[in-house]
C-alpha cells in the first residue's frame, strides 16, 4: 500500500535583477527577525528561567515593525518573517528535548541565505511559480518533473556560497513500497574502498564486493588549493577578494555536488536490490578526531550515506538494521567464528587458524550481515 510522504524537490533557478534585489532584502529581514527572536528567547531563558511561546514572538514582530528604525521590515512579504519565528521555536524545542545543542545566531557571511514561503505567499499555476512581492515567475530549470498533480505546500528559496540560486518545493507524494526481495546485504564502510558488501552486486561493486572510493575532495584538491592561495593574497574587503572567495566556494560546491550524486546512486541501488541492509553504528565525530584520517573520513561522508539509507528504506518498505559500534567485525572469522586478539589497521588480509583466508573489509561485511540478521 502506498504511503503519503512529504518530499522536497530542489531546482536551480535564475532570478532577474529585480528578483535578486527583492530576495536579498527578504534574506536580510529574515536573518534579522530570527536573531532578534533568538535574543529575546535567550534573555527570557537565562534571566527569567521561562520559555517564550510563538504567540509572544509574533506579537513582538508586530511591535518591531512599528519601530522607526525597523520600518523596513514592512517592505518585504510578512510570511517569510513569520516562518523565521518558527525556526527558533523548533530549535529551542530540540534543545530542551536534548536532540540538539543551543541555537546560535545567524551570520550574514557564514549562514545560508534562505526564505520560506507558505501557500498564502506564492502562486503556483501550470508549472510556474510566482512569489509574493514579485511581478514575474521564477525562471526555474526543471531538471526532473514534479509528481503528477503535485501542489507545493511550502517553497524555500536559497542562495549558496557559490552564488547559485535554488528553490525547494515541498509536496505530498504517494510512494509505493517496492516488491519484496529475498536478498540481504551487510555494508562495511572504509577509506580505501568506500564500502565493502557481503556479496558482489553487478554494476555496483567489483568481484570482491567492493565499491571504489571516488575521493572527490582529493581529485579536486589542486584546484581548491589554487583557489584558496589566490584568496589569501587578496586584500580584505576588495572586489578581487570577493571574486576569489566565489571561486573557492564554487570549488567546494563542485566537490559536494559530485559526492552527493554518487552517494544517492549507491544508496538507491542498495535499497532497491535488498530487503535488509545491515550497517555499523559508527561515531563519526570521534573518528574525525584522528587527524591523519580526518580529511579522508570527511570526504567519504559515511554519515550522509547512512542518512540516505535510513529514509529510502523507510520510503520503499525495506529494513535497515544498525548493529553496535563495538562489535568486532574485523576480528571475527566469518567461516568459523574465531575471534582474533588484535587486528591493526595496516593488516588488509589475514588467514584464520581454520585455513580460511580473508580480505579484511569483505570479512567484516559478512560478519556485519550475520550480526544484523541475528538481532532482527
Amino acid at each position: 500500500m502506498a504511503q503519503i510522504v512529504k518530499r522536497a524537490y530542489k531546482y536551480r533557478f535564475y532570478p532577474t535583477p529585480e528578483q535578486v534585489s527583492e530576495l536579498a532584502r527578504t534574506f536580510g529581514c529574515v536573518r534579522l527577525v530570527y536573531n532578534k527572536a533568538l535574543e529575546e528567547r535567550t534573555r527570557a531563558y537565562t534571566r527569567e528561567g521561562r520559555r517564550v511561546s510563538y504567540a509572544e514572538s509574533s506579537a513582538a514582530l508586530t511591535a518591531w515593525k512599528r519601530e522607526e528604525e525597523l520600518a523596513f521590515l514592512n517592505g518585504v512579504s510578512c510570511v517569510p518573517l513569520q516562518q523565521a519565528l518558527r525556526h527558533p521555536q523548533a530549535a529551542f524545542a530540540n534543545f530542551f528535548a536534548k536532540r540538539a545543542s543551543y541555537p546560535v545566531f545567524k551570520s550574514r557571511k557564514r549562514s545560508r541565505a534562505s526564505a520560506e514561503y507558505t501557500r498564502s505567499a506564492f502562486r503556483w499555476r501550470d508549472g510556474r511559480l510566482w512569489l509574493a512581492k514579485m511581478d514575474g515567475p521564477l525562471d526555474i530549470v526543471w531538471s526532473r518533473p514534479l509528481p503528477e498533480g503535485a501542489e507545493p505546500s511550502t517553497v524555500t528559496v536559497s542562495r549558496d556560497a557559490a552564488g547559485r540560486w535554488f528553490v525547494s518545493l515541498l509536496v505530498e507524494e504517494a510512494i509505493r513500497p517496492l516488491d519484496p526481495s529475498g536478498d540481504v546485504v551487510g555494508v562495511d564502510v572504509g577509506i580505501t574502498s568506500l564500502v565493502a558488501l557481503s556479496r558482489p552486486i553487478p554494476g555496483v561493486t567489483d568481484q570482491d564486493g567492493k565499491v571504489a572510493n571516488p575521493r572527490h575532495e582529493r581529485t579536486d584538491r589542486r584546484r581548491l588549493a589554487k583557489a584558496q592561495r589566490s584568496l589569501a593574497r587578496k586584500s580584505a574587503g576588495s572586489a578581487n577578494r570577493a571574486k576569489a572567495r566565489l571561486k573557492v566556494a564554487r570549488a567546494h560546491a563542485r566537490i559536494s555536488d559530485r559526492r552527493r550524486d554518487f552517494l544517492h546512486k549507491l544508496s538507491t541501488r542498495l535499497v532497491h536490490e535488498n530487503q535488509v541492509v545491515v550497517i555499523e553504528d559508527l561515531s563519526i565525530r570521534n573518528l574525525v578526531r584522528t587527524h591523519t584520517l580526518a580529511r579522508a573520513i570527511s570526504d567519504a561522508s559515511w554519515r550522509e550515506l547512512r542518512s540516505m539509507l535510513e529514509y529510502k528504506a523507510r520510503w520503499y518498505g525495506r529494513e535497515l538494521v544498525v548493529i553496535d559500534r563495538w562489535f568486532p567485525s574485523s576480528k571475527v572469522c566469518s567461516a568459523c567464528g574465531a575471534l582474533q586478539k588484535s587486528m591493526p589497521l595496516n593488516i588488509r588480509a589475514w588467514e584464520c587458524a581454520c585455513g580460511a583466508v580473508h580480505d579484511r573489509d569483505a570479512n567484516a561485511a559478512k560478519n556485519i550481515l550475520a550480526a544484523g540478521l541475528a538481532e532482527r
